[in-house]
C-alpha cells in the first residue's frame, strides 16, 4: 500500500482547479491511500475521494502556525509521495520517498496547466473533477427535477471588483429565458455561499415576476451536484464558476479585473468573455483592486454575454 500526502489550496477555486492532478493520482496509483491537506472551506470537496485516508484541514493561523501543525500532523509518516502544490517548505521537512512540489509559472499560464506541471503532465494537463457522494446527486435531483431547462447564475464572488452589476444579470435573465430567448422558459436556478443573499436581492427586485429556484448556502458538494443538472452556468470570475467546469456543465465566465489566462473556466465546453479592457489595462488603471469598492465589469455588455452565452449553448448541444 502507497501513502500518498496531497497538499492544495485554501481556496475553493484554486482547490478544484487542483483537482485534475488528484484525480489522475487516483486513477495511475490504484494501491495508493491518499490524505489531503487543505482549507477549511473547500475540505468539503474531497469527502468522497476513493481510497481516502483523511483529510486534514488547515486553519490559518498567524506567523505560518498552520504550516506548523501540518508538519506535526503528517511528520510521523513516511510518505512514497508528496504532492505539494503550495510550494511550501513543508513538503521538505517530511520523510518521502518522492515529493513534487509545484514551481509556478513566471509567464501567465493557464493554472490548471501550472498545477499539471507539478507531475510534469503539462503538455496533457489532466481536467479537473470532483467526487461526489450518491446522496448530493439525489438531493440535487429533489431541487431540479427532471424536465425543464436549467440556466445556473452565480451572482457573487470573492470581491465586490469581481462582480457583474446585478441590473445586467437581471436584464441577460430576462432576454436569455424570455419568449425570444436562447432558452425560452428556462428555470432559472441562483446559486451561491450562505452570505451571498446581498449579490442576488437585487435581481430578485428587478424580476418580481420570476419563479427563481434559490439555493444560496448549500453545501458544496450539493452545489456541485446541482450544477451538473444545469444546461447553462452564467456566472462572475469564482469558485463556483470552477466547479460548474469541473462537473462538466457549459460554463460561461465573465471576467474583467481578473487574468483570464489563468483562470477561465477549463474545458472545451467553456468561455471566457470580458470587456474591451484587457485584463492588462484594468490592472493598471486600478493597482490594488482589493481596495476598490464597485464593480470593475460595468464595461462588460449584456449583449456581449447573451451573445458569448448564445454561442456557447448551441455548439454544446447534447
Amino acid at each position: 500500500m502507497e501513502r500518498v500526502l496531497f497538499i492544495t489550496s485554501t481556496r475553493i477555486g484554486d482547490a478544484i482547479i487542483n483537482s485534475g492532478v488528484l484525480n489522475h493520482l487516483v486513477e495511475t496509483r490504484p494501491d495508493a491511500r491518499f490524505t489531503i491537506a487543505c482549507g477549511p472551506l473547500a475540505a468539503s470537496l474531497f469527502a468522497a475521494v476513493p481510497r481516502l485516508e483523511r483529510v486534514i484541514v488547515m486553519a490559518k493561523k498567524p506567523a505560518g502556525g498552520h504550516w506548523f501543525d501540518l508538519w506535526r500532523e503528517t511528520v510521523g509518516t513516511e510518505w512514497d509521495l508528496v504532492v505539494d502544490l503550495r510550494c511550501s517548505a513543508t513538503a521538505w521537512l517530511l520523510r518521502a520517498r518522492e515529493r513534487r512540489i509545484l514551481r509556478q509559472a513566471g509567464e501567465p499560464v493557464h493554472k490548471v496547466i501550472e498545477a499539471a506541471s507539478v507531475l510534469g503532465l503539462q503538455d496533457t494537463p489532466p481536467d479537473p473533477g470532483l467526487w461526489l457522494p450518491e446522496t448530493d446527486r439525489a438531493a440535487a435531483l429533489e431541487h431540479m427535477p427532471e424536465g425543464p431547462d436549467y440556466l445556473a447564475i452565480c451572482p457573487s464572488a470573492s470581491w465586490i471588483f469581481k462582480v457583474w452589476p446585478p441590473e445586467k444579470f437581471a436584464e441577460f435573465i430576462l432576454r436569455f429565458t424570455g419568449p425570444d430567448g436562447v432558452m425560452p422558459g428556462a428555470r432559472v436556478v441562483m446559486l451561491g455561499g450562505p452570505h451571498d443573499a446581498a449579490y442576488a436581492r437585487p435581481i430578485y427586485d428587478a424580476l418580481p415576476e420570476f419563479d427563481f429556484i434559490d439555493l444560496l448556502g448549500l453545501g458544496l458538494p450539493e452545489t456541485a451536484a446541482c450544477l451538473a443538472r444545469a444546461r447553462l452556468y452564467v456566472g462572475n470570475d469564482s469558485g463556483l464558476m470552477h466547479m460548474s467546469a469541473a462537473m462538466g456543465t457549459p460554463t460561461l465566465g465573465l471576467f474583467g479585473p481578473s487574468d483570464d489566462r489563468c483562470y477561465a473556466p477549463w474545458g472545451d465546453h467553456c468561455e471566457a468573455v470580458r470587456g474591451p479592457a484587457t485584463f492588462d489595462e484594468i490592472d493598471r488603471a486600478h493597482g490594488d483592486r482589493r481596495k476598490h469598492p464597485e464593480s470593475l465589469l460595468a464595461d462588460l455588455a449584456v449583449d456581449t454575454v447573451y451573445d458569448a452565452a448564445r454561442s456557447l449553448f448551441e455548439r454544446t448541444k447534447p
